[in-house]
């Protein structure tokens, strides 16, 4: 049986914008740097992986506070609990300034 998430689309079906994802990794590295196209569309499989990894947390976070709406506090522990402790700080301070940006 295949997988499924809340709204009932499978996990496969859940992708990030192609042309974003290539230019993200492009300004992640030195311009002299070139990246296979196989090897981008393997960050991007991880980068999806990883936000199903942290949003199925944050929702299990969020269940066991009895809430029903996953909130910034529910990702940060989230990441706590998956290990990724050391990463709060700079998430929490990126969360701020977009707070900020899109006032």
């Amino acid at each position: 049986m295949e997988s499924m998430d809340i709204v009932g689309k499978s996990k496969e079906d859940a992708s990030l914008p192609k042309a974003t994802m290539t230019k993200i990794i492009k300004e992640m590295l030195p311009p002299d740097v070139r990246v296979a196209r196989d090897a981008q569309d393997l960050l991007i499989e991880c980068c999806v992986e990883f936000i199903n990894l942290i949003s199925s947390e944050s929702n299990e976070v969020c269940n066991r506070e009895e809430k029903r709406t996953i909130a910034p506090e529910h990702v940060l522990k989230a990441l706590e609990v998956l290990g990724f402790g050391e990463y709060i700080e700079e998430v929490y301070a990126a969360y701020e300034q977009h707070k900020i940006e899109t006032m």
